[in-house]
């Protein structure tokens, strides 16, 4: 079936939310306990999603009418602050090409260099994708809880 990206809506943001909270709990579960994604999924929605999809730095990947994948540029720290994909759909390049779309954005707004904080589960896929781990680090959760992640770059070429 084919993949469709279209700009996230803000009306988006609960079925954007529930399909991270099922991301999370599926993906990460090979990486983090129990007890850690309990708590990283019972977070309610930030409220920068709102901002960041007012000002179009969020894409949904569509396929069959549903949203299978949503990937979220924070264009102010120049990061890329979220990119998931419905793990029922996993395998069939969505991620790629949402966050390939979320680079193309990011040059659009002239950036340079984009950053982001990868779970230890999504390392390899960011690897893939031309990023270079900075270092390890621990992510500080919204939720309280630290996570342990990897800081990554990578340098945009122009268009």
């Amino acid at each position: 079936m084919p993949i469709a990206l279209r700009p996230a809506l803000p009306s988006d943001i609960d079925a954007l939310w529930a399909l991270r909270t099922v991301a999370v709990r599926v993906s990460c579960a090979t990486h983090y306990a129990p007890e850690q994604i309990a708590l990283w999924t019972a977070t309610p929605v930030p409220a920068s999603y709102a901002a960041m999809l007012a000002a179009g730095d969020g894409i949904v990947a569509l396929q069959d009418g549903a949203i299978a994948g949503y990937a979220m540029l924070d264009a102010d720290k120049q990061e890329v602050d979220a990119v998931f994909v419905d793990p029922a759909r996993g395998g069939l390049g969505i991620g790629k090409r949402l966050l390939a779309a979320l680079e193309q954005l990011a040059r659009g707004r002239g950036i340079e260099r984009l950053h982001l904080s990868a779970s230890l589960n999504a390392e390899p896929f960011y690897r893939a994708a031309g990023f270079v781990a900075l270092r390890e680090e621990a992510y500080a959760h919204p939720s309280g809880i630290s996570l342990a992640s990897v800081a990554m770059e990578k340098e945009l070429t122009p268009a």
